[in-house]
This record gives structure tokens, C-alpha cells and sequence, in this order.
């Protein structure tokens, strides 16, 4: 499972956070995707920022459980802190991958602009693009099928490993990636594990 995260990174030094979670019953963790327990760490924070600043009201805090724009910035930003922490692993291990962080960054998505975040994995002649936003203004479009946000993974060069991300909230009211590329499934961390083997040309 994917290490606790932060809308910017990990989370360090919020302990009442990691009680709280403590708390939970002990197979409630084993049942959690990667990203469920993202966003479980990052109501809890959005939860303590507000309390600290004096706003522990219940009616603000459903407000801001309830936000799609909360919902998108866990999602994309677990997707992007994820992929960046594979790579650094796999550079730990002996890997060589450069990589770079993009904010602001804008795609198309049919006929639509999305307008998020962009992490370039480059090994070697091999480069690993994700890309995820979603539109900003009226003019930018809609996202496809109803989602929140919309994210690519591409593999330049090999067309035929790029994915099609689709986020929405899920049954539980959690963000969910879904792949819509061929078969409609949740993206998981695993299929993170299967694009950087195509990147580091370890996948058969």
C-alpha cells in the first residue's frame, strides 16, 4: 500500500492524524485502495487546519469533505506523488530516471483543455508522460463521461501501453481513478508498478 500522503507530499509530525487511523479496526486498512487512504489522511489534515484556525464548526468541515475540488487535488496529487515516489525508488534500486514536476500544465482531452499537473519520466530514449487536470474556465470544456478530472499516462513513442484516467468519487464518496482506455477498471498503484517496467523495458 501506498505510504501515507499530503496534498504535497508526505505527511511528517501529525500525530493526531496517525491516531486517528490508529483508531479504525484492525482490517479496515486491508480493505482501503491506495487511494482511499490518501484521502482518509487528507480529511483528516483538512479536518486539523481548520480546527487550528479556529473554524471547528461540523457545517464547514462536511462542506469541505463534500468539495469536488478537494476531491480532485487528493486524486491527482496522489496520482502524481505516486508515480514520483515509484520512480525514486526504482532509482534507489540502481534505476536511472529523471524526473521532472509541471504545474499549470494543459492537455487535451478530445476536444477539451484540462489544466493540472505533469510528472516526465525520462530513461534513457524512453519517456513516461502523466497528466492530470481538469477544466477551468467555461471555455476549456467538460470532462468526458461525467468525471472530476481526466489523466493520461503515455509512453512516447509506444502508443499501445498509454492509459486514459477517468476520476470520480467513488460509492464511499472518495475519489477513484478509472481506467477507460480498453477495459473499464480502477487504476490502481499495481498498474503504476506495470508502467514503470515498460519505461525501465522490464515488462513482458
Amino acid at each position: 500500500m501506498f505510504s501515507v500522503l499530503s496534498f504535497g507530499g508526505r505527511f511528517g509530525g501529525h500525530d493526531t492524524i496517525y491516531s486517528r487511523l490508529a483508531s479504525l479496526p484492525n482490517n479496515f486498512e486491508k480493505k482501503m485502495s491506495e487511494l482511499d487512504e490518501a484521502w482518509t489522511i487528507a480529511l483528516a489534515e483538512a479536518e486539523q487546519r481548520a480546527r487550528l484556525a479556529g473554524r471547528g464548526d461540523v457545517a464547514e468541515y462536511l462542506a469541505l469533505r463534500n468539495s469536488n475540488d478537494l476531491l480532485r487535488k487528493a486524486g491527482i496529487d496522489w496520482l502524481v506523488a505516486s508515480f514520483t515516489s515509484l520512480a525514486g525508488d526504482a532509482n534507489r534500486a540502481g534505476a536511472s530516471i529523471q524526473i521532472a514536476n509541471t504545474d499549470g500544465h494543459r492537455f487535451r482531452t478530445g476536444t477539451s483543455t484540462m489544466v493540472g499537473r505533469l510528472v516526465s519520466l525520462t530513461n534513457g530514449v524512453r519517456q513516461l508522460l502523466v497528466e492530470a487536470g481538469w477544466p477551468r474556465v467555461p471555455r476549456d470544456g467538460i470532462v468526458r463521461g461525467g468525471g472530476l478530472a481526466a489523466a493520461h499516462v503515455r509512453h512516447v513513442g509506444i502508443r499501445r501501453a498509454d492509459e486514459e484516467l477517468l476520476l470520480s468519487r467513488s460509492a464511499a464518496g472518495a475519489p477513484q481513478w478509472t481506467s477507460v482506455t480498453r477495459t473499464r477498471r480502477t487504476f490502481h498503484e499495481s498498474d503504476m508498478h506495470r508502467h514503470l517496467a515498460i519505461l525501465l523495458d522490464r515488462y513482458r
